[in-house]
């Protein structure tokens, strides 16, 4: 015997039954051991380069006369399929074991519900207003060109306007043009370009995204936030269908009782332009500690497209090899923009804008 495997003298069939017989007992013998280890079972029965298995086939197999390697083979075969079984009754009867000496006072693994992030959900709010007044969703890249970013927005270089837009440069950019120039853009206005450079008019879209600027972090700022942008352009659009259209955007959101009121502002990109304030909708209107007891909260920004925006896009369509199509003497529009980050802080009364990026779920399950 070698190996705990007999040595086959004779290859009549009642030989062979009685030789693999005691190969199967010596299986079925190590497979009831009380301490059985699995996996070292497993290898000392159908381990390719040891197992007893292999080493039988080596033994008998090949040590047959040719009319008696049928009558081993199929009986090889048997034996193989009930040492598997062996195993596999094994590892089962283990799994078993192992439920059995489960704890169950334990605490268990809670599948807590999702919810939208509450950036996401203001966003989502306030784009499917605008979607229900027939506007489009635009998106753009976060990495611009000067032109596309400034230059095509009434920003000409060496503007003082461009200083209040802090931006953030990408390197080893400075042997490009100014235009060509990358940076990270510091406002979603550049989807309006790209928009109405692919688009003929009448356009509505409205621009959600994430910007970035260079500003130091506190409370209420942050080098990456998130804006919403609109812009709509058409024959005979004028200053009253943008307060016809903020105003109704408004009273969706935060109820019909909610009053807008215009002030006069400067922005490159328009003019006329003008800050927008809504009454406060946490005292309505009376005078509170988050309107600093004014009754008004300051929300967006907006005004008509100024005419050298409409010619920077043409005359980029001309160099595209397109035909122009935003005449300032024939079409007019307006456009607005707001940020989320502000907005969702003053809904949910949130006191730190590092709170929206922090990933803290004692955070933000107060929103699930």
């Amino acid at each position: 015997m070698s190996n705990g495997i007999p040595e086959l003298k004779q290859f009549d069939e009642a030989s062979l039954d009685a030789a693999f017989s005691q190969v199967r007992a010596d299986a079925e013998r190590s497979a009831a051991e009380p301490n059985l280890d699995r996996e070292q079972f497993r290898l000392d029965w159908l381990g390719r380069k040891q197992g007893r298995l292999k080493a039988i086939s080596d033994a008998w197999l090949k040590a047959a006369p040719v009319e008696a390697k049928k009558l081993i083979g199929q009986r090889f075969n048997e034996l193989k399929q009930q040492v598997e079984a062996l195993v596999d009754e094994s590892a089962a009867t283990a799994v078993k074991v192992e439920v059995r000496s489960l704890d169950i006072s334990l605490p268990g693994s809670a599948h807590r519900p999702g919810a939208e992030h509450p950036l996401t959900k203001t966003m989502n709010e306030l784009v499917s207003v605008f979607e229900r007044m027939g506007y489009s969703v635009g998106i753009g890249p976060e990495v611009e060109t000067d032109f596309l970013n400034f230059e095509s927005l009434n920003f000409p270089p060496n503007h003082p306007a461009r200083d209040t837009q802090d931006t953030l440069v990408l390197a080893d950019q400075e042997q490009k043009p100014l235009r060509e120039r990358l940076l990270m853009r510091t406002h979603t206005s550049p989807v309006q370009i790209r928009t109405m450079l692919a688009q003929d008019p009448p356009l509505r879209i409205v621009i959600p995204g994430k910007v970035h600027r260079n500003e130091a972090q506190d409370a209420t700022h942050s080098p990456m936030f998130h804006q919403v942008e609109g812009l709509c352009v058409d024959t005979n659009i004028t200053f009253s269908d943008l307060k016809g259209t903020l105003d109704h955007a408004m009273k969706s959101l935060f109820g019909s009782s909610m009053k807008t009121r215009f002030f006069p502002s400067f922005f490159p990109f328009t003019e006329p332009s003008a800050d927008v304030q809504i009454s406060c909708p946490f005292c309505n209107g009376k005078g509170c500690r988050k309107c600093k007891h004014s009754g008004w909260i300051e929300l967006l920004g907006c005004g008509m497209v100024d005419p050298n925006v409409f010619k920077a896009v043409d005359a980029r369509r001309i160099e595209l090899g397109l035909e122009p199509k935003y005449d300032p003497a024939k079409i007019s529009g307006f456009a607005f923009g707001m940020g989320i980050d502000r907005m969702t802080m003053m809904k949910y009364s949130v006191s730190e804008i590092g709170l929206l990026f922090s990933g803290d779920t004692r955070f933000l399950s107060q929103f699930a």
